[in-house]
This record gives C-alpha cells, sequence and structure tokens, in this order.
C-alpha cells in the first residue's frame, strides 16, 4: 500500500471508531420559510367519476329541456298571466335570455315579444 492509502485508510478507521463532528448549519437569510416544491404529477384517474360526459364548452348540453324546468303556478304568477299575458317559468340558472326565448318557442310555439329574468334565492 502506498503512503497515501495508508493514511486515507487510517483516517478512515478512525472516523468510523470516533465519529464525525462537523455539523453544517444553514444560514437562512429570509424570514419566511417556503415550502419546497415536489414533484407534480398529473391526474391518472383508474375510474370515471361521473356517468354524464361533458361537452367542448365544459357544461352539460342545453337544450329546451334542460333550460325551461317548470311553469309557475302561484297566485302571482297566475295573475301576470290574466291581466298582462305574460308567461312565468322556472328556468335554468345558466341559461341567457337568447336561450330561454328560443326554449320557449320551441317548446310552446308562440313568439317571445322579451324575457324578464328574476335570480331567486329559493333556486
Amino acid at each position: 500500500m502506498a503512503k497515501g492509502a495508508a493514511a486515507k485508510a487510517r483516517n478512515t478507521s478512525r472516523k468510523v471508531r470516533h465519529g464525525t463532528h462537523n455539523k453544517v448549519v444553514t444560514v437562512r437569510t429570509k424570514t419566511h420559510f417556503y415550502k419546497p416544491k415536489t414533484l407534480a404529477l398529473p391526474r391518472n384517474p383508474k375510474v370515471v367519476r361521473k356517468s354524464v360526459r361533458k361537452t367542448e364548452a365544459g357544461l352539460q348540453r342545453m337544450d329546451k329541456y334542460n333550460i325551461i324546468r317548470y311553469p309557475l303556478t302561484t297566485e302571482s304568477a297566475m295573475k301576470k298571466i290574466e291581466d298582462n299575458n305574460t308567461l312565468v317559468f322556472i328556468v335554468d340558472k345558466l341559461a341567457n335570455k337568447r336561450q330561454i326565448k328560443s326554449a320557449v318557442r320551441g317548446m310552446y310555439e308562440i313568439e317571445c315579444e322579451k324575457v324578464n329574468t328574476l335570480i331567486r334565492p329559493e333556486i
């Protein structure tokens, strides 16, 4: 064995017997500790959770049967029908006025003059 190799072996055997005592302290210069970024894998589900597929827009298909849920038959709605010649429907919250107008035209074969909307708190 060469002199350098013998010295290296002696050093290593001493470190094995007595252990090394050189603790490294990291100096932190910021007051906030930031969690290290780890690997974020994309989702790869084994089971499909939803039975209804989404369309390109990301929502379920809004056809006339999904837009208009049911006609409202309260006293105030009946008064509107009799006095103002106005129909009152409960419709989907995501439907806009154009969709409501075309759905009424498609289901009841009547022409709408205008559409008024109101978002009620219980629906």
